[in-house]
């Protein structure tokens, strides 16, 4: 700690004595200053204590004692040390009752003690406070190197850093959300400053800010060190941060820094291992795949997993997914494999895991868009493919990519494969190509009816949802089945098609499924 009033009354090679504000002698000294000026105070910084002999002062008169001492205490100063057997053989009366009223703690010096000493002790002790500091920085920065080093990610220097500021510490991700906090009450306190921590990304790093108030003073930190911060770190504290302390918390920032840089550079290789994993994988070589895998995607190949195909207008925007798959992944513990490919990402994911949850929950927020707005360029498209296993990773790209394609042509955010084979096969022809061609195909069929030469359509419609039988075709249209018999000979002229031919009647079919009423079979 700092000297204050009281370490200096204590200090027994001095022999102060307290004549005035006995209650307010834990009040810290920046420094101890004699002065004899009549009004010291242009020359005062605040947090001095003042060293007089009252050589022009006027001692003795309350009213200017009143005066003196008032606009010492409004200037800062801590604390008055008067000087005995000088000027004056006893400190004046006048001077005690001023210090008393404005709460001016008011020292004794005796003759035998000159001022040099008190200002020697101040400067001793203000020096041994500075290497105590200097000494407990150094050791946190021991601590939390060590703790960096260990491997175990951020929790174990976060653990560490809040034991030092006697506090909580946050470290958050590019995006704003908490990556890890200490201790473990604080991810919630954390979560509560995003906002902050975004606009603080927005700054060129390193930058900080100070938010909260007195009780809760948190103190956040850009990490990286170019244009753009790769993540923040906060630390709580009930008062602002000592030497000491913020020591530690430097020590912190540069430890988190470089472990950043390094995790990119890291991600870049797993990204190229993780993109030769994948072509063997599609190759069909799951043996080898494992074995280039090896501790790094070997987990996520030994249990199902799923394959999804995202795309944007913009490559940020598979950025911004894959970065939120990534934190969600960390946070859960699991392995994800991410391949970049331009404006693509493939990526394999646990089943049922927290990234594909992660996935799933961005395509969400992204569909919550008033329907009355146009797509934009950065928005993503995701195809996930059902479960599979390092030997069906090949079908899973294809399921992907069948899925991707549907989610395209419906406006989706997000299709599963699942979807798909549970669902009907008729709104994935629900596009202006398929109308077109349905209408060609039915055209002079509408045409025949229009005129009124006969229910062509109906009869082709009921005829093909009775599987070809003539005589329920007949009773569902009220007629005779010849007549439907005839009907149907028309069709097929006037088309130029043979019924008998399954592709036709397939064609025919979904045509009317397209182009008119929905039917009852």
């Amino acid at each position: 700690m700092p000297p204050t009033l009281a370490s200096l009354v204590q200090h027994s090679a001095l022999k102060l004595t307290v004549r005035a504000g006995a209650d307010r002698l834990d009040t810290p000294v920046r420094w101890a200053h004699a002065s004899e000026l009549a009004d010291p105070v242009p020359y005062m910084e605040g947090g001095e204590l003042l060293l007089i002999t009252a050589t022009n002062l006027d001692a003795e008169s309350p009213p200017a004692m009143q005066r003196y001492v008032r606009r010492l205490a409004g200037s800062g100063v801590v604390g008055v040390g008067f000087a005995v057997g000088v000027n004056y053989d006893d400190v004046p009366e006048a001077l005690i009752d001023a210090a008393e009223e404005a709460g001016l703690p008011l020292l004794e010096v005796p003759r035998r003690t000159p001022f040099i000493a008190i200002a020697k002790a101040v400067s001793s002790e203000i020096a041994a406070d500075q290497y105590r500091a200097v000494t407990a920085g150094f050791e946190a920065q021991r601590e939390l190197t060590r703790a960096a080093l260990a491997g175990d990610g951020p929790a174990e220097l976060l653990t560490r850093l809040a034991a030092h500021v006697d506090g909580w510490a946050a470290l958050y991700d590019t995006s704003g959300a908490v990556v890890a906090a200490a201790p473990e009450w604080a991810a919630r306190r954390a979560a509560r400053l995003t906002p902050d921590v975004e606009r603080l990304r927005d700054r060129p790093a390193p930058a900080s800010v100070v938010v909260g108030g007195s009780d809760d003073r948190v103190e956040l930190q850009s990490l990286g060190t170019g244009r753009r911060a790769r993540g923040a770190l906060a630390v709580g504290t009930g008062a602002a941060l000592g030497t000491a302390e913020r020591y530690a918390v430097h020590s912190a920032v540069a430890l988190l820094t470089l472990t950043t840089a390094r995790s990119r550079s890291l991600q870049g290789a797993e990204q190229r291992l993780g993109a030769a994993v994948l072509r063997m994988l599609l190759a069909g070589q799951p043996d080898h795949a494992r074995a280039v895998a090896g501790d790094l995607y070997g987990g996520l190949l030994d249990a199902p997993f799923r394959l999804l195909i995202a795309e944007a207008g913009e490559p940020s925007t598979t950025a911004q997914l894959a970065e939120a798959m990534e934190t969600a992944a960390f946070r859960s513990g699991e392995t994800v494999l991410m391949v970049p490919e331009g404006e693509r990402l493939v990526v394999l994911a646990a089943d049922g895991g927290a990234a594909v949850a992660a996935c799933t929950a961005y395509a969400e927020a992204q569909e919550q868009r008033p329907a009355h707005e146009p797509a934009q360029d950065t928005e993503v498209v995701v195809g996930l493919s059902a479960p599979a296993g390092p030997i069906a990773v090949s079908a899973a790209y294809k399921q992907a990519e069948q899925a991707l394609s549907v989610a395209r042509r419906r406006g989706r955010a997000l299709v599963e494969h699942e979807e798909l084979a549970t669902g009907s096969v008729l709104p994935l022809l629900a596009d202006d190509a398929v109308r077109a061609f349905a209408d060609a195909m039915l055209r002079a069929l509408y045409e025949h009816d229009a005129k009124g030469r006969g229910d062509l359509v109906a009869s082709l419609r009921a005829w093909l949802s009775h599987h070809g039988q003539w005589d329920a075709a007949a009773a569902d249209l009220g007629v005779h089945r010849h007549t439907l018999r005839y009907r149907m000979r028309r069709v097929e002229e006037i088309l130029g098609r043979s019924l008998d031919d399954p592709d036709s009647r397939m064609e025919l079919w979904l045509a009317l499924k397209v182009t008119g009423p929905p039917t009852t079979a």
